[in-house]
């Protein structure tokens, strides 16, 4: 028996370590850019903001040095860049709002993503393989519906501006959605895995399109119930939408039909008018993004916000020299908008450039593995990071209305932060499962000889 060792790829490593580099550079260069433009002077505490992001994102390189070679090596310098541009507006703001006095927003946010990047860290120690995770499929469902409900339960939820999507933790509030879609893309990934081949190929067909069973609609329309439940209890409209359209998404994936997106589609619309038609934060969600300018108080925010984007123009204001202040809660909702104003609309092109690039990099993780539900998880994760910030972005520009999610990575806020992490940590776990060359195999020496010979 000859033993046949398959080529082995290169772990890229080397790669990842010069682009984490350059996005830490990059991150701490805009960030002496701020102090030196709104205060005349590196601010106090770059070293402790910049050092400390640069030690914690380096300790994820050296964790998958460790655990898993084969990772995908652009994932992390796409988050790191994110996350440390999103440190600098967060401290640019503060400073527009505190001028000369200490700042402490972005020292928080900092602590937010040590939090974050440990919880990434423990999944790639932790979690060997990712196909461990599928014996959880429906802890996940019962852990993640239960964060979903966690904000209505009395003295724990808060409601905040109209959605009640918080809850108080002592002198803390965090967001239990922000896991959720975790927990309901694992869920969504091991359900979907299993009941894949009666969700696509039994039905008949009627138009050129293959309809399933009256009885295989069922998880479609559970996935669509309950994302109008949290609507309608917790006014929340961006996890509705992220809910059902992550379920949709990945049922179309698993079955490549695509009849379940026109089902989708059908569903979401008539969901989207019984909301309007009965629910009055929405129709004022909705008269906010048709009239804005016929509701000066309600639509004061997004309106102050086009105005910043306007005057940024094609390159922007630049670092520190734009009033992102004025648009209340620019830290969190409107952080887009304040990117746009002093990066201009390039600035924000380049955002989306960063986010399409890590979404394509968790679909060809999603390609590259060799299982089912791998494949599965991954595309859940990736389409979830693309829709919430189509979510965000689309409702800044006024393409759709406003939802309240908080951009990826940029945002302030340690839930949405914390989650994102998590993100990127299953990613770079299964891109490891992706990439690994598979183990050595014994062959006949008839079988070699043959192979040479051709």
């Amino acid at each position: 028996m000859a033993v046949v060792n398959p080529v082995v790829p290169p772990t890229r490593r080397n790669v990842e370590l010069v682009l984490l580099v350059f996005a830490i550079v990059v991150a701490e260069a805009a960030y002496a850019i701020v102090g030196l433009t709104v205060q005349g002077a590196v601010p106090q505490d770059w070293w402790l903001v910049g050092g400390g992001f640069a030690l914690i994102v380096l300790a994820v390189h050296g964790v998958l040095r460790w655990r898993a070679r084969y990772a995908d090596p652009v994932i992390l310098p796409i988050a790191t860049v994110l996350n440390g541009l999103g440190l600098v507006m967060i401290h640019r703001l503060d400073l527009a709002h505190h001028f000369n006095k200490s700042t402490s927003l972005a020292t928080r946010q900092l602590a937010w993503s040590a939090i974050g990047v440990a919880c990434a860290i423990a999944v790639i120690v932790y979690v060997r393989d990712h196909r461990s995770l599928a014996r959880y499929t429906y802890t996940a469902m019962i852990v993640g519906f239960g964060l979903l409900l966690l904000p209505l339960l009395p003295g724990l939820g808060q409601d905040i501006r109209g959605a009640r999507i918080w809850i108080a933790l002592g002198p803390l509030s965090f967001q239990p959605g922000e896991i959720a879609k975790i927990c309901l893309a694992l869920f969504f990934a091991g359900y979907l895995v299993t009941a894949r081949d009666s969700l696509s190929l039994v039905g008949r067909k009627f138009v050129g399109l293959q309809l399933p069973r009256g009885r295989d609609l069922g998880p479609i329309l559970v996935a669509w119930a309950a994302s109008l439940a949290v609507l309608v209890l917790e006014s929340d409209l961006g996890t509705s939408l992220l809910f059902f359209g992550l379920f949709v998404a990945m049922l179309y994936v698993a079955t490549e039909r695509i009849s379940w997106i026109i089902i989708g589609l059908l569903l979401f619309a008539a969901g989207a008018v019984l909301a309007w038609s009965l629910f009055s934060h929405v129709q004022v969600r909705v008269d906010i993004w048709l009239h804005p300018f016929e509701h000066p108080d309600l639509a004061y925010q997004p309106v102050q916000g086009w105005f910043g984007m306007a005057s940024g123009g094609l390159l922007g204001t630049g670092l520190g020299q734009g009033r992102p202040d004025l648009v209340p809660f620019a830290q969190s909702d409107f952080i887009v908008a304040a990117m746009g104003e002093e990066l201009g609309l390039a600035g924000v092109f380049a955002l989306l450039v960063l986010y399409a690039m890590l979404v394509e990099r968790g679909l060809r993780t999603a390609i590259g593995v060799r299982d089912g539900f791998g494949k599965l998880l991954a595309t859940g994760l990736a389409f979830a990071i693309a829709l919430q910030v189509f979510v965000v972005v689309g409702g800044v520009t006024r393409l759709i209305p406003l939802t309240g999610l908080t951009t990826p990575f940029l945002a302030y806020g340690g839930s949405s932060l914390v989650a994102n992490w998590i993100v990127v940590g299953l990613l770079l776990r299964i891109s490891d499962s992706a990439r690994r060359p598979p183990e050595s195999v014994s062959v006949p020496p008839a079988e070699v000889a043959e192979v040479v010979a051709a």
